[in-house]
């Protein structure tokens, strides 16, 4: 085996062991049967750290109204940035003269003086608690004479996950709400193993990419990641901060009152909470963002405004101009890049149709008030029936939309009336027209003129700025192309040099490749991921220099390697002599480190995803080997940013090393990977090196290879190794057990031997 597991995460009961141990660790901080929380003194409970308090708070919009909950209470931070992280009843209020009381009959009761009854409990009445204790980690909880929890804070979460805590199925979080009333937000985990985001109970607008599963958990991390686990505790899905694994004392989670949900993490240095990732980057994409304010743009600042294109009412509400009986008939006025849906209730209808159709079935509908057309592949169209329409709008959005509204008498009758006609016929005035005439001619002459200067100026100043953009020695961030100058610098994708690859040169004569994704994605989510990419620096990784996002047309711009992929050297007999035994492992550690790098040398875990030979490049004089094209995965038609897990990428490893190894790149991997399995447990491993290496092999080099290759390819994930303990054992400092067959659900093969080529390949 590589290493021990973590048991405290694999097993359930050394789990609970290890909350037992908490629970005792902090018995001077138990909080006796009989003690009482009262807004008047002002008392509160805290943890044994000093980091979390229990307290009455006021409600900031009711001076003598109040909560009580949990909140943060650590020096360090300032009191107005104390975040609350639990509140008793679903944030009931009480007046100022309440009290909540630890009773006799061990049972937590909120009780509220003006309406002199208790107003929540912790229904644990006669259930033998005989304390309560506040845990360093935020959770309150109520025990046992054997420090067993019977109730805790935890299992009732309200807005926020606090790290080491969970989300199981059939709970919730539900935002706060700005009024007394309650909120319409609220981040859900189905049944199905999903997180979604609802607006009310029917509208869902944000959900987890993860596989359905039953019994899966939201755990969040204390290193600032947010983990979907199965059963056996295991991420089948998680997210990243883009601090993961920094230094950060305190993080939370939290679906905040605009129905995002976000993850913090306090900058000491800056005296704050700063959001470090949130499940939905434009604010405007969030289910009723402007609700009855109209219709939501998300501005340069990266913040979202609410327009209302149509009629603004008394109580600055944004209301459809439209009524079901219009003396003047109706038209319907169209909105470009937008999209729109109804709000109270929230019923859209949707049909297949053309872009004229759409707008005639709601013209034609007199219950409807606005319609919007899609085109994703499938054309569609929504027609709403509600006075109070709310949508999103930007140049990114690849749907127009109609409103109705009453015609005016110029829409009726739009033609004005004429002039009377004169009583004599006009002089014709040969010397105007032809002076007309002339002077119109020059005008055009030098209108075509000044086209066609400003079109020169601004195609050179376009080179000289991404040659600048490159070349600048204070340049740091990615320069960003449209897709005529990727055109341009490709010479029309004539150069191709590997699968949707081109190769191409800047005005500076810098030399580039280019990459087609040649598939769909979300413009924000493309410019966030290239960003984060376009961060990442390691010696063998391939930089990403630039990118294209305009229209549906999505490239990535690397750094060119003079000698090209891996993989033709391996397909050329001349080429394959320059591969020698040395070489070829200097190309599996230099991988192994660059995807080792990705996978936990990141502020996030970013995947590969096609790791193979046409993706390993090798620059001038065979020196430094590269991986490209990681981070993006394609999946039917669609990109996403790190789409696969590291244990696939593990698997590709395995699979690339027997490549290099045996120089075989036509067969079957599982077939390849039998055979050299059979050869090496039978001591016949020379069979399995490629012949046409020089100078033959190094047998230490080559047995730690083949190790862990086989450990790499084992059919059960689990027991395939990290890419940091790969790195070790190509390196000789981690020694690696014999692995065991990693085809064990595989058909056997017949090995023959053979004079002329030592070993055949038979099924």
């Amino acid at each position: 085996m590589l290493g021990q597991e973590n048991c405290l995460c694999r097993s359930p009961f050394l789990l609970c062991v290890f909350i037992g141990f908490l629970v005792h660790s902090i018995v001077e901080a138990e909080i006796p049967l009989g003690s009482k929380l009262s807004v008047a003194e002002n008392d509160y409970w805290v943890s044994s750290n000093g980091d979390f308090a229990f307290r009455f708070f006021n409600i900031s919009d009711q001076a003598n109204l109040f909560s009580v909950g949990i909140r943060f209470n650590s020096k360090s931070i300032p009191y107005s940035q104390q975040t609350v992280v639990w509140v008793t009843g679903a944030q009931v209020p009480v007046s100022n003269m309440s009290y909540l009381e630890l009773t006799k009959e061990g049972e937590l009761a909120l009780f509220d003086s003006l309406q002199e009854a208790f107003v929540w409990t912790s229904e644990t009445r006669n259930r033998s608690v005989v304390s309560a204790a506040l845990l360093d980690n935020g959770n309150l909880v109520l025990m046992d004479k054997e420090h067993s929890i019977i109730w805790q804070s935890f299992d009732t979460p309200f807005d926020t996950l606090l790290p080491g805590q969970n989300l199981f199925a059939n709970y919730l979080l539900r935002a706060a709400s700005k009024d007394r009333k309650s909120s319409y937000y609220s981040l859900h985990m189905n049944a199905s193993g999903h997180l979604e985001l609802h607006w009310e109970s029917s509208v869902v607008y944000w959900t987890s990419e993860n596989p359905s599963g039953s019994n899966v958990s939201a755990f969040l991390t204390s290193s600032g990641a947010l983990e979907l686990r199965d059963r056996s505790l295991k991420p089948v899905w998680s997210v990243f901060g883009e601090d993961h694994n920094d230094s950060v004392k305190y993080r939370f989670l939290r679906i905040d009152v605009d129905g995002n949900l976000r993850l913090y993490s306090w900058v000491e240095s800056l005296g704050l909470w700063r959001s470090v990732w949130q499940a939905i980057e434009n604010q405007c994409k969030v289910f009723a963002t402007c609700a009855k304010l109209g219709v939501c743009v998300f501005n340069n600042t990266g913040s979202a405004d609410c327009k209302c294109p149509f009629e603004v009412t008394r109580n600055n509400e944004c209301l459809v101009p439209y009524e079901q009986q219009c003396e003047s008939g109706s038209n319907m006025i169209a909105y470009k890049n937008t999209y729109l849906y109804g709000i109270y209730p929230p019923d859209n209808s949707v049909f297949s149709s053309s872009l004229q159709h759409c707008e005639q079935l709601c013209l034609n509908d007199s219950q409807c008030t606005a319609a919007t057309f899609s085109n994703d592949g499938t054309p569609q169209c929504s027609i709403k029936k509600t006075v109070y329409v709310t949508g999103y709008s930007d140049p990114s959005v690849n749907s127009i939309s109609f409103v109705k509204r009453c015609s005016g008498p110029f829409a009726v009758n739009p033609s004005i009336t004429k002039s009377p006609p004169s009583e004599l016929p006009p002089t014709l005035c040969v010397p105007c027209i032809i002076g007309a005439a002339t002077g119109t001619f020059i005008f055009f002459v030098i209108l075509q003129l000044g086209i066609g200067f400003f079109i020169y100026r601004r195609r050179s100043s376009t080179r000289e700025k991404v040659t600048l953009d490159f070349t600048g020695p204070n340049s740091k961030g990615l320069f960003v192309l449209s897709f005529s100058e990727i055109k341009s610098i490709t010479r029309d994708f004539k150069n191709q040099i590997g699968p949707k690859m081109f190769k191409g040169m800047l005005p500076n004569n810098h030399a580039i490749v280019v990459k087609d994704l040649n598939a769909s994605m979300e413009e924000r989510k493309f410019r966030s991921a290239v960003m984060k990419m376009g961060s990442i620096s390691h010696k063998n990784l391939v930089k990403l220099e630039g990118y294209c996002c305009e229209f549906d047309h999505r490239f990535l711009v690397y750094e060119y390697a003079k000698n090209g992929s891996v993989d033709k050297y391996i397909d050329d007999s001349a080429l394959c002599r320059k591969l020698t035994w040395t070489k070829r492992v200097e190309i599996c550690s230099s991988v192994a480190k660059a995807i080792c790098y990705l996978h936990s040398g990141c502020r996030e875990f970013i995947s590969h995803g096609n790791l193979k030979c046409e993706n390993v490049v090798l620059d001038e004089k065979l020196g430094a080997v590269k991986v490209t094209e990681f981070g993006f995965a394609i999946l039917d038609g669609k990109a996403t940013y790190c789409g696969f897990s590291a244990e696939k990428d593990v698997e590709d490893f395995g699979k690339l090393v027997l490549t290099l190894v045996t120089g075989c790149r036509d067969h079957d991997h599982v077939e390849l990977c039998e055979w050299a399995y059979k050869e090496w447990m039978e001591e016949r491993v020379a069979n399995v090196v490629d012949r046409r290496i020089e100078g033959g092999y190094n047998s230490e080099e080559l047995e730690r290879a083949l190790r862990i290759a086989f450990w790499c390819l084992q059919m059960d994930e689990r027991r395939r190794p990290s890419m940091g303990e790969v790195v070790r054992v190509l390196d000789g400092t981690l020694s690696v057990d014999p692995p065991p067959p990693p085809f064990a659900f595989q058909i056997p093969l017949q090995v023959h031997d053979s004079e002329e080529n030592g070993s055949e390949l038979e099924v």
